[in-house]
């Protein structure tokens, strides 16, 4: 295991910070430790940790090994830039959001929330016609969520729901898969606790 050089960040809600407050999230709502972490890198626990205090800053490579550990696409690490730095860690400008890419076919996501470092993580989610998840999912989170646009059908614990603009719905740890039974795109806000993506 190689060392890694750190260096001090001048403010807490710099965009190397919101990285690191980022990784923290992903690995412990997966219920990892920081020795099993660094296991899966191939790194030191020491590393990790520093990389989850903001003082040191993961190589490409890091990101890649630290994206396929957390079954997340990289581009989740990037653009954590604001458009200005009293923004940055409270705002996300429509211009500046995450895409979260998916496995999905016909579902883009992006991400509202800042960072993941709070209780919870808001997406949106856009639903293409005829797009569905044919297998179901079970996480241990609340889930919610809000139809913007467009038929959206859910099935939450073996009940379909078909819902439309307006509506919204709310799980916890329960099966669900969901389908887009319309011939326009359907846009969901989701919000889920915590955050897991």
């Amino acid at each position: 295991m190689r060392p890694a050089p750190t260096r001090p960040l001048a403010e807490p809600d710099s965009a190397a910070m919101l990285l690191a407050r980022d990784i923290r999230a992903l690995r412990r709502a997966r219920g990892l430790t920081l020795a099993e972490m660094a296991l899966r890198l191939g790194r030191s626990i020491g590393w990790v940790s520093q990389v989850e205090r903001g003082l040191s800053q993961p190589a490409i490579e890091d990101l890649r090994r630290l994206a396929g550990a957390f079954g997340v696409p990289l581009s989740m690490f990037f653009s954590h830039d604001a458009a200005t730095e009293a923004e940055r860690g409270v705002v996300v400008r429509a211009g500046h959001r995450r895409s979260l890419g998916s496995t999905e076919t016909g579902l883009t996501e992006e991400l509202l929330s800042p960072d993941l470092g709070g209780a919870f993580e808001l997406i949106r989610s856009e639903f293409a016609p005829g797009a569905e998840r044919s297998v179901e999912v079970c996480r241990d989170t609340e889930d919610a969520g809000y139809v913007v646009s467009g038929r959206f059908d859910i099935e939450i614990g073996g009940v379909w729901h078909s819902l439309g603009e307006g509506d919204s719905f709310r799980f916890s740890n329960r099966t669900y898969r969901w389908r887009n039974p319309g011939s326009e795109p359907a846009v969901v806000i989701w919000a889920v606790s915590p955050p897991v993506y």
